[in-house]
């Protein structure tokens, strides 16, 4: 109702379009009464899909001579459902149908129980007051354009309550309304003049006490809307506390996150370094067990000194042999055999004075034969062809009795 008197109070003074904040308003409040509890669709999968009143006025509205329907479903620039309700509005408008087609849409009361829910505005009481309500729009001469921005069904509608939290009746507005009695009363009796109509503003009094009481409604009124303009100033108020306190948070939480950030790149960093050096020791130590290994490999083949000595003792060992000086008592293990070739050869250590060096040699060169089967004993016991010296031994005369133990390829003077 008070979008329909500010509509008609603006329509006195300029052509109402789609710049009007006041039509925007009552197109606004319009779409939302017709949207209000409407059913959706339901699709063959059993789910329901949001619709506009569009489905509804198109359905309902088909009896009214001379629609608009056909032409509005043809449109090329309007394509969403909620586009060709704006569109239809302000078509109904323009037409001054708007009434009618509402008038004759709730009239349809099977279809409008199908289109809407219980509890919506168009089944309710107060849609009978609708289509009187629209009857006033009917006078005012509108100028619209269908290819503006109004017509976009992306944005939903919003309805401005502050202009009727602040309404005021224009004075041209009321001088307009005056005429208009005076007018009707003249229509009623011909003969009626301007002071036939009643004495007004004759007493003082009465009309002293009538101002009075239009400053102490306005007072009211401008109190109530002080306290309603308060009341939303505390709570933009409380909406901005509870604003800069979230973004408090997530700047603190920004900044916690970018302090774990960095700790967790230092600390990987650490360990990158910590795993770099590890590698290095592990290389360095490789490489010194490569050298070691190497070494032991190289040093475990005898030198030519060492066969030498070898040779001298396995020399003196034949020869205590062949001068019946073998105890077969005193070898009785492997052991007491290694001490004894170890003794040998200690005997024959170049620490020893040369003097007994060359002792030995002639205590051996004496006893000794110059036989060719000497000749393969020349080497280590460790070598191949010693060993095979040995095994020819086996059967001659020099290595009969001692024992199976020396001719083991694993018999090695320590």
């Amino acid at each position: 109702r008070f979008s329909v008197k500010t509509l008609i109070d603006r329509s006195c003074f300029e052509t109402i379009d789609d710049t009007s904040p006041e039509f925007n308003n009552f197109a606004a409040i319009l779409e939302q009464i017709l949207s209000h509890r409407l059913k959706g669709q339901i699709t063959w999968f059993g789910y329901e899909s949001p619709r506009s009143f569009w489905d509804y006025i198109r359905v309902a509205c088909r009896k009214v001579s001379h629609n608009c329907i056909c032409s509005i479903e043809n449109m090329e620039n309007v394509g969403s459902s909620r586009a060709k309700g704006r569109a239809w509005i302000r078509v109904a408008l323009m037409e001054k149908h708007l009434s009618e087609y509402i008038s004759t849409a709730l009239r349809d009361f099977k279809t409008t129980r199908r289109f809407y829910e219980d509890g919506a505005i168009v089944l309710g009481e107060e849609a009978n007051m609708l289509a009187g309500m629209l009857l006033g729009l009917n006078a005012i001469d509108f100028s619209f354009c269908l290819k503006g921005e109004g017509l976009d069904g992306s944005f939903p509608a919003v309805i401005d309550y502050t202009p009727y939290l602040k309404f005021a009746q224009s004075s041209d507005s009321i001088s307009s309304d005056e005429e208009e009695l005076r007018t009707l009363g003249s229509s009623d009796n011909e003969d009626s003049t301007p002071e036939n109509i009643g004495p007004p503003f004759i007493m003082d009094e009465n009309s002293w006490y009538n101002k009075c009481k239009r400053v102490e409604q306005k007072y009211r009124l401008a109190l109530e809307q002080k306290g309603y303009l308060e009341e939303l100033v505390r709570l933009r108020e409380n909406q901005l506390s509870e604003s800069v306190s979230q973004n408090k948070l997530l700047l603190q939480r920004i900044e916690d996150m970018d302090l774990a950030h960095k700790m967790e790149k230092e600390q990987l960093e650490y360990i990158i370094v910590e795993l770099q050096d590890q590698l290095t020791v592990l290389k360095n130590n490789d490489l010194r067990s490569r050298q070691e290994l190497t070494t032991h490999l190289t040093n475990q083949w005898p030198s030519p000194g060492a066969l030498d000595v070898n040779a001298v003792a396995l020399d003196t060992l034949l020869y205590r042999k062949h001068n019946q000086q073998w105890d077969e008592k005193s070898f009785q293990s492997l052991d007491q055999l290694s001490a004894e070739v170890s003794l040998s050869q200690s005997s024959l250590d170049p620490s020893h004075s040369q003097d007994g060096k060359q002792d030995g040699i002639n205590l051996l060169n004496e006893g000794k034969e110059d036989t060719p089967s000497l000749l393969g004993l020349c080497g280590s016991l460790t070598s191949v062809a010693s060993y095979k010296s040995l095994t020819s031994l086996k059967s001659s005369e020099y290595l009969a009795s001692p024992t199976t133990e020396m001719t083991s390829p694993g018999l090695t003077p320590s």
